[in-house]
């Protein structure tokens, strides 16, 4: 996970944080508003191979945070046990180079 974050520091910073500020700014309409933005990270992140590995490895952790985040759109916080899974599956996934 170390490797991925720093890839998408390195390489994706300004959408990163335009993401996360537009989440934190809009805490009950977020999923609709900060779209576009989500949208820019994933396109910015696709062409890093770490980050397409935890994407597919992780991929069962990582939809149930996000179907938890769908539910909870007011108290993210609940959601607090989905993203330590995926957190734990992204650290056990390794880069190929």
């Amino acid at each position: 996970m170390q490797a991925a974050l720093e890839v998408t520091a390195r390489y994706c910073r300004k959408e990163m944080e335009a993401y996360g500020e537009c989440v934190a700014s809009k805490p009950s309409s977020w999923q609709k508003d900060c779209q576009p933005l989500k949208v820019s990270v994933a396109r910015c992140t696709s062409s890093h191979p770490i980050i397409q590995r935890i994407r597919q490895e992780c991929a069962g952790p990582f939809a149930a945070f996000e179907g938890c985040l769908r539910q909870n759109q007011t108290s993210a916080e609940n959601c607090a046990e989905h993203m330590g899974h995926f957190l734990q599956c992204a650290e056990k996934v390794k880069p190929n180079y």
